[in-house]
């Protein structure tokens, strides 16, 4: 990298996460004032995004190219109290606590005790919905059943499609007065409602359209005070470009970059949508600019890539808003997890890999930043060597680019109703999930614990670490004569605690819908402004709900042991074994190195083993697959954890599969920690045996000996690896390539590795900053050191 951005990068990593309590003050005074409680709530959204860009710090940070950040400075990160309100405990915990922290000055303290809690205290949308939700709900999450997204945060898991850089905000501001002269007063009932919201858009267009204008004036500004005549021009370009977009569609590779990131800091400052808002496709979008301008002359390689360097710089400035209490749990890191799409194919179902995609796949190696994250879509279209290049980044041990089946993301998303063109047009975005790009609110709704809710079922009801009946009665297991019997049991009780999630889910949604409309978000998303309604109220073309499901890999293995220790093999009785898990297995030792290693284990290629692992998948699809929403969508599945396998492995006791009580459950679909034996051909066996097709996304974690990638012939091995995962409709897989000595090493010694980087579940993380339960649930993870 040039000095440009090695100084740029440096600042941003050397750059302290902070509270900045601007927004939360300037939101604040906008609910107080006067006209907040004159307008409808759409046009009061939209009419406090405006205020707060109007009076937000605005930041230049020195020799940058691209302009806006989300705080007052690099990683000074706002709060939402309109979602959440922290107290002046939260405050307290997130400048104290040893990992994931956020220094609170005294200032921040003071404004939030004199001016942000006593405005909000009762108002927050989490105050609302919890006043709101059920006993039976909240009994639940509090056992660590489920977790709940929208707790702390606003939907918003969504990425933007071809219009993003097709229209400029003039452009859509026509689109609304279009879609306002069709409104039909006289026999549509919704029609002020929507002319509402239709209102509500063209005022958020205006406030982003105010704020380049005043990056324009701050840049021009800088450009008179400045004696180098380097600079002076380069501000003076800056402050053209900004006068021209986001107004008008980008003409060039930089507007493109800088139109981007005006939309991006308004997404992420009307609410804080779930953390992974991103442009997707980044190469299929920005290759027209590129092409034509290398064409032209106008563009060199170097230039370009200086400019997505300064991009990636962006990105790496925003630490996702700061999380208490369980979704902290459920999600502990800095990571925003905006992920980057590159390669797949075009929407006539060709090759879409092009030269900008091995630019952009130099920029991610290069840069090296945990911001944004990073994968590849890999179809049978695309050439082996883009797989291999990726490898070569892989193999460092950075944990990124991810790597994604472009084929099944298609399948899944016609078998949801999407078009081909749509679904070509797709990707994931977070960690796996599935979606269409620009087209579809897909939301996130919690993590569900698979282990627990069979953990349940073993106590007839009642939730062994607290002693509360939480759960249906579905029978004394110990008195079972068959394991269909147990089956039947644990499949009532998923369908229980399943209805008690969709229920929670719809009413939180309810009041999202009724408190937190995101005019802005919806301008790019089609089709919110033809149907003049919000995405957060079904406006999108499509409308998707995915509940996700936690510890595949442990529960497999817990009924494997059922199965084969007691119902078949008869060498314990149930109750033998829940008496030992009661006891965390002390003083049963023979007992838990029978289970641990002298039982099928998934991960192996066993069918006998898998066979338990459709069988829960298929339970936990025909559990929730196909519900309707509130917003005229269907909830669908998918199965990832990010962290809060930790968490649910924290509140849940002893497995009859040899796990101690607390200690971690298995992350995504991967196998139970050490629990995968045979090498990693058999573990992608195992793993496809689930029909990946049915859900939203699937991950797939290993982890490798740095020797096995050291030669031609290793890589050229995962490039076949991934192949043959794919082939067999395998969604998702990603790589450690570090060893278990490494990582013990730095446990010991974090001085010495502040920049080992790690995959954690779907993103990539500092290894010092992951808790150390989670920093040994990847040191037990199998070490593969061959093929």
């Amino acid at each position: 990298m040039n000095n440009r951005i090695e100084k740029l990068r440096t600042q941003s990593q050397n750059a302290i996460p902070r509270i900045s309590p601007e927004r939360a003050q300037l939101v604040t005074r906008f609910y107080q004032s006067d006209i907040a409680g004159q307008v409808t709530v759409p046009v009061k959204r939209a009419l406090a995004l405006k205020y707060i860009l109007e009076n937000k710090t605005l930041c230049l940070n020195d020799d940058e190219l691209i302009v806006g950040e989300r705080g007052p400075a690099p990683k000074a990160v706002p709060t939402y109290p309109e979602i959440t309100l922290h107290s002046l405990h939260d405050l307290e915990v997130l400048n104290s606590r040893p990992k994931v922290w956020f220094r609170v000055d005294d200032e921040t303290k003071r404004i939030y005790k004199e001016e942000i809690i006593p405005f909000w205290k009762g108002k927050s949308n989490r105050d609302k919905i919890f006043a709101r939700l059920d006993p039976a709900w909240k009994q639940a999450y509090e056992a660590g059943v489920f977790t709940e997204f929208q707790e702390q945060r606003a939907p918003g898991h969504t990425v933007l499609g071809k219009k993003m850089f097709g229209k400029g905000f003039l452009d859509l501001k026509n689109d609304i007065r279009q879609a306002l002269e069709k409104l039909d007063y006289f026999n549509d009932r919704e029609a002020y409602a929507k002319s509402e919201e239709l209102k509500a858009m063209d005022i958020a267009a205006d406030a982003i359209l105010l704020y380049a204008r005043r990056y324009a004036d701050l840049l021009e500004q800088e450009a008179g005070k400045t004696t180098d005549t380097t600079r002076k021009a380069e501000l003076l370009e800056m402050a053209a470009i900004c006068r021209r977009v986001p107004a008008h569609a980008p003409q060039t590779f930089h507007e493109a970059l800088q139109h981007y990131w005006f939309i991006h800091i308004g997404v992420i400052t009307e609410v804080n949508p779930w953390d992974s808002f991103n442009p997707g496709r980044l190469d299929q979008h920005l290759w027209p600019f590129y092409q034509k301008e290398l064409k032209a002359g106008t563009l060199t390689e170097e230039k370009a890539k200086e400019l997505l360097e300064a991009f990636w710089v962006k990105f790496n400035n925003h630490p996702a808003p700061p999380k208490i209490g369980v979704t902290a749990k459920e999600s502990s890191t800095y990571t925003d997890f905006a992920l980057i799409n590159l390669g797949g194919v075009n929407p006539d179902g060709s090759d879409a890999v092009n030269p900008l995609t091995y630019l952009i796949l130099d920029v991610i190696e290069e840069m090296r930043l945990l911001q944004p994250s990073s994968m590849i879509q890999v179809s049978k279209k695309n050439p082996d060597r883009f797989i291999k290049r990726t490898a070569r980044i892989i193999k460092t041990g950075f944990g990124q680019p991810s790597v994604f089946n472009t084929d099944a993301i298609v399948q899944e998303l016609l078998n949801q109703g999407k078009s081909l063109e749509d679904a070509r047009n797709g990707g994931a975005s977070g960690c796996v999930e599935t979606g269409a790009f620009g087209t579809e609110s897909y939301i996130l709704t919690g993590y569900f614990n698979l282990t627990k809710v069979f953990e349940i079922t073993l106590h007839n009801g009642t939730d062994p670490m607290t002693g509360k009946k939480i759960g249906l009665e579905t029978g004394d297991v110990t008195q079972f004569n068959t394991f269909d019997e147990l089956m039947e049991a644990f499949k009532k009780q998923l369908h229980y605690f399943i209805d008690i999630k969709i229920k929670g889910n719809n009413l939180i949604d309810s009041v999202i819908m009724e408190n937190l409309p995101v005019p802005f978000l919806s301008l790019f998303i089609d089709d919110c402004i033809a149907n003049a309604k919000d995405y957060n109220a079904g406006g999108a073309r499509y409308n998707t709900s995915y509940i996700q499901g936690v510890g595949l890999g442990t529960l497999t293995d817990v009924l494997t042991s059922i199965r084969y220790n007691v119902f078949e093999q008869q060498k314990y009785t149930l109750a033998q074994m829940l008496e030992a898990a009661a006891a965390d297995f002390e003083g049963y030792d023979k007992l838990r190195n029978d289970l641990l290693n002298h039982t099928p284990k998934y991960g192996n290629d066993d069918d006998y083993a898998d066979a338990q692992a459709v069988r829960i998948f298929n339970l936990f699809y025909e559990a929730v697959n196909g519900r309707p929403t509130v917003k005229g969508g269907h909830f669908r599945i998918n199965m990832l954890p990010t962290t809060s396998h930790v968490y649910f492995g924290s509140v849940t006791g002893a497995t009859l599969d040899g796990r101690k009580a607390r200690k971690p459950l298995s992350e995504g679909i991967s196998p139970f920690q050490g629990a995968d034996r045979k090498g990693p051909s058999a573990v992608i066996r195992s793993a496809a045996k689930i029909d990946h097709l049915k859900t939203g996304g699937t991950l797939l974690n290993q982890k490798f000996n740095p020797s096995l990638l050291e030669d031609e012939k290793g890589l050229d091995a995962l490039v076949q690896l991934i192949r043959t995962y794919f082939r067999m409709d395998g969604h998702h897989i990603q790589f450690n390539v570090v060893t278990a000595e490494t990582l013990r090493d730095a446990q010991k010694h974090p001085e010495d590795h502040k920049d080992l980087i790690v995959r954690v579940a779907g993103y990539s993380d500092y290894f010092n900053d992951l808790g150390e339960e989670l920093q040994n649930e990847i040191i037990r993870r199998t070490e593969h050191a061959a093929f």
